[in-house]
């Protein structure tokens, strides 16, 4: 099948997403299941999220992000819920949030997430919603974006806790590893 067959037939792209969806929270659990408190509270850099603060964002993007733009897709809705992710961090007091929880509440709200595209209709995934900065999206561009976005986030943890390890054992040489995300700086 050809890429431009590929990302026209929707039930490859449903079934490809469940799968990599799927795999979030255990790679979460991996990187950071057993983080003691300071190191899960602590920002690589002072514009950068805390281990915990990534966490809590994708908890909080799991219902109030994907699902819920999936679901004005699928019942042919015309519009989505504005959402404001850097101000939840703040309000809901994400670097006070207990990571244990958090992973547990992502764990359950990915599984119902999947319990979700396991009853989609791959057709119904072509139906789009205007969004108002990128134009029309459809079923299909939100799933892909969903698998996307755990990624881009999954980097960002994993440069988080590169530069967080580094800094814990300053002043030993660990350039030697290669570029470490984020600059060094005082920790926040």
């Amino acid at each position: 099948m050809t890429p431009a067959q590929q990302t026209s037939d929707p039930a490859l792209v449903l079934e490809e997403a469940r799968r990599e969806l799927a795999r979030l929270p255990g790679l979460l659990e991996a990187l950071v299941g057993d983080l003691d408190g300071a190191a899960v509270r602590t920002r690589p850099a002072p514009d950068e999220w805390a281990p915990v603060e990534i966490l809590c964002h994708l908890r909080d993007e799991e219902t109030e992000d994907f699902a819920s733009r999936l679901r004005v897709v699928l019942a042919r809705g015309t519009a989505f819920a504005p959402i404001d992710p850097e101000r939840w961090a703040e309000e809901r007091r994400y670097r006070h949030q207990d990571p244990r929880l958090v992973l547990t509440s992502l764990r359950e709200l990915r599984s119902e997430s999947l319990a979700l595209l396991a009853s989609v209709a791959p057709a119904d995934l072509t139906s789009a919603v205007a969004h108002a900065s990128i134009g029309a999206l459809s079923g299909l561009d939100l799933l892909v974006a969903w698998v996307a976005h755990d990624r881009l986030h999954l980097h960002q943890l994993a440069g988080t806790l590169a530069r967080l390890w580094t800094t814990r054992w300053a002043p030993l040489k660990v350039e030697y590893a290669g570029p470490i995300p984020y600059p060094p700086t005082t920790p926040c």
